[in-house]
């Protein structure tokens, strides 16, 4: 029996072939249905790759992902190199894959001035004693990606580190930056600190791109913007 005949598991295909490496490099949307499924099984017979065996699995279900999502273990177990284990995970996946699309989508918010950003951000500082700084992400048109917290301190203050703020930014894919914190005293006047704070975050976002176009001090029911005041 010669190597060609023998089992081929992924780890012996050319790199190039490998699906593993093939999302690593390219990303998942490069790869075929049948590639994705050979990451799932890992290995395929004596006569076929992976990849092979997963075309012929696909094959018998019309390429229909839906038809295949339907099978059960029982069914796929009668293929040819497909034992318990390898069904049970591609019908672990594929199940995945069904309740991911029976989540409601979360409604779209589109910033258009600064009240908006202060509803989204108010309920996060609502009753807060200690001083949290917060960024809330926007891509190009204006919608909500995201908010994350970069600091919590004490009532006197807390420090905001502008290498986190960016580093959220770009691993959102953010077009524009609105910044937040709070001030426990009720006082909305912003401090130096802040000032200093937010013209280094415009400064540096020009320069990436990453644009930081308000900052708002939130104090109980009452928010001050610093675009909306001239002060960005």
């Amino acid at each position: 029996m010669n190597l060609y005949e023998q089992k081929l598991g992924i780890k012996m295909w050319a790199e190039a072939d490998r699906p593993r490496e093939k999302l690593l490099q390219h990303g998942r949307r490069s790869l075929s249905d049948a590639e994705l499924i050979a990451i799932l099984i890992g290995s395929g017979n004596k006569q076929e790759t992976a990849v092979d065996l997963s075309k012929r699995v696909l094959s018998a279900y019309l390429n229909d992902l839906d038809a295949l999502g339907k099978a059960t273990v029982s069914d796929l177990s009668k293929f040819r190199g497909i034992g318990e284990a390898k069904a049970l995970t591609i019908v672990a996946a594929l199940e995945l894959g069904r309740r991911r699309t029976e989540i409601p989508r979360p409604e779209f918010v589109k910033i258009k001035s600064s009240i908006d950003a202060y509803q989204q951000l108010f309920p996060i500082f609502s009753d807060l004693n200690h001083e949290e700084f917060w960024v809330l992400l926007l891509n190009r048109a204006n919608f909500v990606i995201s908010k994350h917290q970069v600091s919590k301190g004490g009532q006197a203050g807390t420090i905001a580190d502008p290498k986190i703020i960016f580093k959220l930014a770009m691993e959102g894919n953010a077009a524009t930056i609105i910044l937040a914190h709070n001030h426990p005293s009720g006082n909305l006047k912003p401090s130096e600190a802040d000032m200093n704070l937010t013209r280094q975050l415009v400064s540096a976002g020009k320069v990436m791109h990453l644009f930081v176009v308000d900052h708002l001090i939130i104090a109980d029911k009452l928010y001050l913007s610093l675009a909306d005041e001239g002060l960005m």
